[in-house]
């Protein structure tokens, strides 16, 4: 595996409202903005941030105009199935960081979490090089777990229909 180059500047720790911005467990580092590219100004972990993401994605998401999230990733060859058509593997494991993106109005303020649920329903085929979205919404925020309900499209054709559990927790030193 070669390294990941670093192509994005850490987030600013001074965020509207007085947060800062979230730090993953075990020193992996703050999300980090997109320097270039079709996602630049996006916010990513997987420059490097968060081994996995860096392997599989890099995986984005931006605050849009009326507040709610966007999460993005363009599949790459290596993403494909035998058939030829992205793998189910690979958009669930974008699902899943999108259900944090999702969520980033809630987590913003340092708040950590782990998936406890995740139900997903394939309902089109997609395919590398272009991008994949997904959008979506928190539908309940208790004091200690966030549901979201979302999904994927690609060419504005939905791709996965899916919803997840997170499950706010306190990190280990």
């Amino acid at each position: 595996m070669t390294d990941t180059p670093n192509l994005a500047r850490p987030i600013d720790n001074a965020q509207p409202g007085g947060t800062s911005a979230t730090h993953a467990p075990d020193g992996f580092g703050p999300a980090q903005l997109e320097a270039e590219g079709p996602f630049a100004g996006w916010m990513t972990w997987g420059l490097g941030r968060d081994p996995f993401e860096s392997f599989c994605g890099p995986f984005y998401q931006q605050e849009q105009p009326d507040g709610s999230m966007l999460c993005a990733f363009t599949p790459r060859p290596e993403h494909r199935n035998g058939s030829g058509a992205l793998h189910g593997g690979a958009l669930m494991s974008f699902a899943d960081f999108a259900l944090f993106g999702l969520a980033w109005p809630v987590l913003k303020d340092g708040t950590h979490a782990v998936t406890v649920g995740f139900n997903a329903d394939f309902v089109g085929a997609a395919h590398a090089f272009s991008p994949v979205y997904a959008r979506g919404e928190v539908i309940r925020n208790t004091r200690s777990l966030i549901f979201v309900q979302a999904r994927l499209e690609q060419d504005n054709k939905p791709v996965l229909a899916f919803s997840g559990t997170l499950k706010k927790i306190t990190p280990k030193s």
